[in-house]
């Protein structure tokens, strides 16, 4: 299916060549603020964002008024008709009908994807579930480009959740585009990193290892990726207490690390980073979070002044067959073309990237 209008629901949709794009823009936003401050003057951003959020939110609504635009929409679902049992479609049709460019933050998988396919403007997704945060990523990459001077040849140490980190994910699929990017995936084995993701590593050339320990891993990293263990993403209340308190970085750990390492976070932290890290030159997550605002400035500017169509779903649906991801946006709405890549016994949900092996 083939949607008229440019939309950023996965990073792997768009080439390198247009990461660096933004990227590139960004960076002349930054240096040059004053010269885009009526670029957006006339334009509507709608934001849809169905969980909380502080960085993303904020991050998006400063660049946009930062462009000369405005903003509609809400922050908490149960203050809009999503309360009275609206579905995603009804409420991403109204609104993006009143909009330029519309954003949408969602618990669930694919929900960025499952907006686009009727919305009457470009979409943004600004996180859907544990799946994907690419806007996360483009504030990810932008710091490594500034802080670091490259995007290739880097040894990534990432921390903490990598199962239902939608930040770690998307990050991991970005930097394997770029060459000679060695992963080190910190974790218990509970938290472990997605099979899909570690095959995409391998499969774009990138080397990768597991390890359970931050201490043996910190020494050889260019950049340690912590990311805190997401309560709300676990099944019990049990089930997070065993595993909250697994990684924290401290002023002790830092010592082993190299002198130009960096220390990253897509925020908000918990307990996983000691308050006293944060005096450490190396501790960039503050500064992190405002190159996020600079690369939205860019990424909104490029998607209203773009005239790109996007491919939205390219496999086909199969008969009697449901994505078995209980967390996937097509068994949350059930008005969904249920579609799927792939041949065989193997078949990929194109809106949560889960794996289905059919029996014979």
């Amino acid at each position: 299916m083939l949607s008229e209008y440019p939309h950023l629901i996965d990073l792997a949709d768009h080439p390198v060549v247009w990461w660096n794009g933004l990227l590139d823009l960004a960076q002349e936003i930054m240096s040059n603020p004053v010269l885009y401050a009526n670029s957006c003057r006339g334009k509507i951003m709608g934001t849809l964002f169905y969980e909380p959020s502080t960085r993303t939110q904020m991050s998006f609504q400063t660049a946009m008024l930062r462009l000369g635009g405005t903003i509609i929409g809400f922050d908490n679902p149960q203050t809009s008709s999503v309360a009275k049992g609206e579905n995603l479609k009804d409420t991403t049709k109204i609104v993006s009908g009143y909009s330029d460019v519309l954003v949408i933050r969602h618990p669930v998988a694919g929900a960025a994807k499952a907006a686009a396919l009727t919305a009457d403007c470009p979409v943004i997704n600004a996180g859907d579930g544990g799946h994907l945060h690419p806007t996360q990523t483009l504030t990810d990459l932008m710091t490594l480009r500034c802080e670091k001077g490259r995007l290739d040849g880097l040894t990534l140490g990432l921390c903490g959740d990598l199962l239902n980190g939608r930040t770690v994910h998307s990050l991991c699929k970005a930097m394997a585009c770029y060459p000679d990017n060695h992963f080190i995936l910190i974790s218990t084995k509970e938290l472990a990193m997605p099979a899909y993701i570690k095959d995409f590593i391998r499969a774009h050339g990138g080397t990768y290892e597991e390890t359970y320990s931050l201490e043996e891993a910190i020494p050889k990293l260019d950049m340690l990726y912590m990311t805190r263990i997401q309560r709300e993403r676990f099944a019990s209340a049990e089930e997070y207490e065993a595993q909250k308190d697994t990684y924290i970085l401290d002023t002790k750990k830092m010592k082993l690390a190299k002198p130009d390492m960096i220390v990253m976070h897509p925020l908000p932290r918990v307990d996983e980073i000691a308050m006293s890290v944060d005096d450490d030159p190396r501790a960039l997550y503050f500064k992190q979070a405002k190159y996020g605002m600079y690369i939205r400035m860019a990424l909104i500017l490029t998607m209203l002044q773009s005239n790109q169509k996007t491919e939205l779903l390219s496999g086909s649906a199969h008969k009697g067959i449901c994505c078995r991801n209980p967390k996937c946006i097509t068994n949350q709405e059930e008005y969904l073309p249920r579609s799927f890549t792939g041949k065989g016994t193997t078949l990929t949900c194109e809106y949560c990237d889960e794996r289905l092996l059919l029996m014979h």
